[in-house]
Formats: structure tokens, C-alpha cells, sequence
């Protein structure tokens, strides 16, 4: 999910921009090609300079940084740029076809380059993806930038590959329907990387994040939510005292230091306390966001099982293909189910990488008792197996523990399965996850689905109402409820559909004419927090008309 967009945080804290650091010669800037942000010409000790036939321009990644505000890291070892701004994430590496903003795939025409030991990156994708207007005026070989209110926002080409951005039908009902005041309203709380919950400034100080904790359930009470969904094992480590894991270096700055009391007790207590839902988020099968291992504590998993460990684009994984591995994952969620009056467990989308080469041959060969043919089928088989066997567990020991699994918002595009949803999507749940989500629906093995729809009406390649629609088709006749993954993060970029708050309550309006929508969950906290386009003021009065 959106926690994945923020996969790439990781380079803020390890690594080094070498290429940045490197002398290099003062450059004249190129005879004819001025760029101006906002009226103020922008400056280069490296000429700018412009790839024939895909006429794409090409600026220093230090003018990203130094001009538009981003900060932005460069990995020698993987030849890979990420560049950050506000929500936005985005990655591209030398000689890939494609870019990663905010986990979505995006064809590039050109993609990051290294001249004599500068990093170039392409202007116009960049500046669109950071919800600029690019204007190319020929005559005077001049390019422009527009910030906030002085652009008039184009939408940049489509974040999922193979897809071009259209208007599209955006089929709200006229008069919109009342909100359904029994339904779900909830927030996501990412802990990884400190991003909604507990502050860095908090480490090691109990007070300090038990009353940030208060703050923030007060700040979403008041915007309508009735649901938390706290992210607990961000890691393989725990919000917790675990016998299992080690404690979160989220909430001290170290793995495996005692913060001193048990949060995800005070949380519980606190959320209850006030008439919220508590859902306990679990990263399934991610071991740590980079591939270091110095600073993991001795408990750590990749530690005590590095024979469970696959390391896939510098971040490691805990193999889903070891049945070992999968049963340990759920005795380590079983613990907080059998000590904790959580309401739910909430797994988000972190099954098998969805880019990336993922290494499991020997696994594949190891553990294929089925003689499972394809090894995409055997990858679908051993997360089927852990959804399975994970409700059956959670069943048993607390029936009334709802479990909940939020996917990738496509799950199959038509033009691969005619049962698919009408979309061009890049990257789906069922061939870039191995999440076979239809089958956990029609089998019964969760009470509740949240597809991550973090699309808008207008975006064609993936049409918020079509996808709403398609899920609410799955989940009919079943008993599984339906709740919809919202995108509030995007307000206020160029995306197709995001310059205005009203698309959120158009969405909320659109899922209230749909019968099977049970609830809408929102990520995530330190974004609604922001209040863009004034998203607040428009949900508080939604949900309390």
C-alpha cells in the first residue's frame, strides 16, 4: 500500500549521494535552454540538455533539490535515483524502462542517466510528478515551471503503464445519498519510518508518545472516524513485549530496546476508551526495509533464520514459499490476538515483492510437494495456504477477531482474465503479488476485504467507480464485507482527478449507492492530519450530516 510507496525512505538514513559529491567542472548552461519555477530562472553548474528523438530534457538531480524543494538520493550500487516531496515517492534506476512513483509503474521515454559522475534525471516527468506544470516554449527554447495557484494543473501521463489519462464518467448521483452512519470509517497509522505514529522527537519518552497517541485518536474522532489500523510489526518486530520478536527501533531509535511500557496495551485502552475500533496492522512477510543487517537485534529473524531471508531490491523478505517461515509468521500474530482485545488483524499487501527479482528457486524446488507446475501457481499456493491457515487460527482462538486482508487495488486487468476488472494497471494483486484474492473471498477465509483503490472517477486506466463496482461483484453473495482503501495522499498532485477534496466525497457518495460498501479506511493519518485542499472541514461534514 502506501506504505510501500514509502519503500524507498530508507536511502534517507543509509545511503550516500557519491555522484552528488563528486568535483566536476563548472558548465556554462546549454546555448538556448532557460527554465524558470515560478518566474525565477533556475540555475545549473551542469548544462541541461535534451535527448534526440524523444526530446526529453535532462537536468542535474541536484536542481530537484536545490529548486523545487524535494530531497532527493542517489544509490550507487543499484544505478538508482529517489526522489521525495511531500507524499511522493519516486525511484527510477539507469537503463529501466520505467519509473516507481508511490508503488505504481510508469513508463518513461528516458529515464535517469550518469554523465561523468553527475545524476541526470528527465525535468518534465519529475516536475509533473511533483504536481507542477511543465510548459516548453520553442522559440525561446524556455522552459517553465508553475507551483501551487499559478499553474493550471495538465495531467501528467498515467502512473500504470500502458494506460494514457481521460476524463472519464464519474457517475455520482445527483442528489448524493446519506452517509451510512453505521459503517466503518477508518484511518491507517503507519508506524514504519516514524510516519503518522510515535515522532522521532518521542523516542525513549512514554509521556510524550502516550499523549501523541490521545492527540492523534482526538484530531481523527473529530474528522468521523469510528476505526484505527495501527501498523504493529512494521518490521518482523513488534509494538509490544514479544517472546517472538524483537521491539520496533520505531519506538526508542534501536531494535530490541524496551521503550519502557507496553504501547499496543495503552493503545487498545485508549481507542476503546472512546468507541473506536482497533485493528492491528501486520507488514506479513517483510524482514526490514533495507538489506542491512548491523543494526537488527539478535531475535530478529533475519538473524536467527537467514536461510528464510531473500533479499529483493535491497529490502529483505521473509521467503512465503518456507512453510516454516509462514507458521512462524503466524504464531508471531497469534500472540497478539490471544494477549491483546484487538477487534481485528489487518494484513496490508506484503506478500512477494511486486518488482524486483525475487530469488526462491531452491524453495520452489525444496518445498513443491504438490508438483505444483509453474512456479507463479506455487507462489499463489503458498500465500493461499498462509491466508488460510492464519483465519483458521485467529478462528479458533478468538472467533469475534475480525481478519482482514487489503490488496492491491487490481486484481487482473480483462486484457489478461475477461473476469478481470476494465483497467490497464502496470502491476496487479494476482500476477505481481501472488495475491489470489478471489479465492480467498469465494472460500471464506477473511471477513473483510479493503482493495487499495487510490485511484480517482476521471483516472481511465483505473476508474475509481469501475473497480468499486468490480470488487462489490466479488464480495456479492459472500460473506465477506467490502471496505474501500481511499488515496488522500494524492490530493493536490497533477494525477488526473486530485486538485479538488470534492473527489474523496465523490467517492464516498458513489460507494453509498453501491449496497455492498461497508466502509471506507483512508491512508493515511499524517495525511488526512495535513488537511489538503481542505479534506477535513469536507469529511467532518460528510460523515456528520
Amino acid at each position: 500500500m502506501k506504505l510501500r510507496k514509502w519503500f524507498m525512505l530508507l536511502l534517507m538514513f543509509v545511503l550516500c549521494i557519491p555522484a552528488m559529491g563528486t568535483s566536476v567542472q563548472t558548465a556554462q548552461a546549454a546555448p538556448g535552454i532557460s527554465i524558470f519555477l515560478d518566474g525565477q530562472q533556475i540555475r545549473s553548474d551542469v548544462a541541461p540538455y535534451i535527448i534526440p528523438k524523444v526530446n526529453v530534457t535532462m537536468v542535474p538531480l541536484r536542481v530537484i533539490s536545490e529548486s523545487l524543494g524535494a530531497e532527493v538520493y542517489w544509490d550507487q550500487n543499484s544505478q538508482t535515483a529517489t526522489i521525495l516531496k511531500d507524499s511522493t515517492v519516486l525511484s527510477m534506476t539507469i537503463n529501466q524502462t520505467y519509473a516507481l512513483v508511490n508503488d505504481s509503474t510508469i513508463s518513461l521515454d528516458a529515464s535517469v542517466q550518469n554523465r561523468q559522475g553527475r545524476v541526470m534525471v528527465p525535468l518534465r516527468f519529475v516536475s509533473e510528478q511533483l504536481g507542477l506544470q511543465v510548459n516548453w516554449a520553442q522559440e525561446t527554447r524556455t522552459i517553465t515551471l508553475l507551483t501551487g495557484s499559478t499553474a493550471v494543473v495538465t495531467p501528467p501521463p498515467a502512473d500504470i503503464s500502458g494506460g494514457n489519462n481521460g476524463s472519464g464518467s464519474i457517475p455520482v448521483p445527483t442528489t448524493p445519498p446519506p452517509a451510512q452512519s453505521g459503517s466503518l470509517r477508518g484511518v491507517w497509522v503507519s508506524t514504519v519510518y516514524n510516519l503518522d505514529w510515535p515522532s522521532t522527537g518521542s523516542y525513549g519518552n512514554q509521556s510524550k508518545q502516550q499523549q501523541e497517541y490521545i492527540q492523534l485518536l482526538d484530531e481523527l474522532q473529530a474528522m468521523g472516524m469510528n476505526a484505527v489500523f495501527v501498523q504493529v510489526r512494521p518490521s518482523a518486530d513488534a509494538l509490544y513485549p514479544s517472546s517472538l520478536v524483537p521491539w520496533s527501533k520505531y519506538l526508542t531509535g534501536s531494535q530490541g530496546k524496551n521503550p519502557g511500557y507496553d504501547p499496543l496495551a495503552f493503545m487498545v485502552e485508549e481507542t476503546h476508551r472512546r468507541g473506536m475500533q482497533f485493528h492491528a496492522w501486520f507488514n506479513p512477510f517483510r524482514a526490514n526495509v533495507d538489506a542491512k543487517t548491523d543494526q537488527l537485534a539478535a531475535t530478529h529473524v533475519a538473524k536467527k533464520h537467514p536461510e528464510w531471508i531473500v533479499n529483493s531490491s535491497n529490502k529483505l523478505y521473509i521467503n512465503p514459499g518456507i512453510p516454516q517461515a509462514r507458521q512462524q509468521i503466524i504464531a508471531e500474530i497469534m500472540e497478539v490476538v490471544q494477549r491483546y482485545d484487538v477487534d481485528g488483524v489487518h494484513l496490508d499487501d506484503y506478500f512477494y515483492p511486486s518488482n524486483g527479482t525475487f530469488n526462491d528457486d531452491a524453495a520452489f524446488k525444496a518445498y513443491n510437494s504438490k508438483k505444483i507446475a509453474t512456479k507463479a501457481d506455487w507462489r499463489r499456493d503458498n500465500i493461499n495456504q498462509f491466508v488460510q491457515q492464519l483465519n483458521q487460527s485467529i478462528k479458533s482462538a478468538k472467533p469475534r477477531v475480525q481478519f482482514g486482508i487489503s490488496p492491491f487495488g487490481v486484481w487482473r486487468n480483462i486484457a489478461v482474465d475477461q473476469t478481470g476488472s476494465d483497467t490497464k494497471a502496470g502491476v496487479t494483486a494476482y500476477d505481481n503479488m501472488y495475491a489470489d484474492v478471489r479465492t480467498w473471498i469465494k472460500q471464506g477465509w477473511m471477513d473483510y476485504v479493503t482493495p487499495q483503490v487510490y485511484w480517482s472517477l476521471s483516472f481511465a486506466p483505473a476508474q475509481y467507480d469501475k473497480l468499486v463496482t468490480w470488487w462489490a461483484n466479488e464480495v456479492r453473495g459472500t460473506n465477506v464485507k467490502l471496505f474501500i482503501g481511499h488515496s488522500p495522499y494524492k490530493l493536490g498532485t497533477a494525477e488526473a482527478g486530485w486538485q479538488s477534496s470534492q473527489e474523496i466525497i465523490n467517492q464516498l457518495n458513489f460507494n453509498a449507492s453501491v449496497a455492498e460498501v461497508q466502509g471506507s479506511i483512508f491512508f493515511s493519518a499524517k495525511d488526512l492530519r495535513k488537511n489538503p485542499l481542505g479534506l477535513l472541514q469536507a469529511l467532518s461534514s460528510y460523515y456528520n450530516r
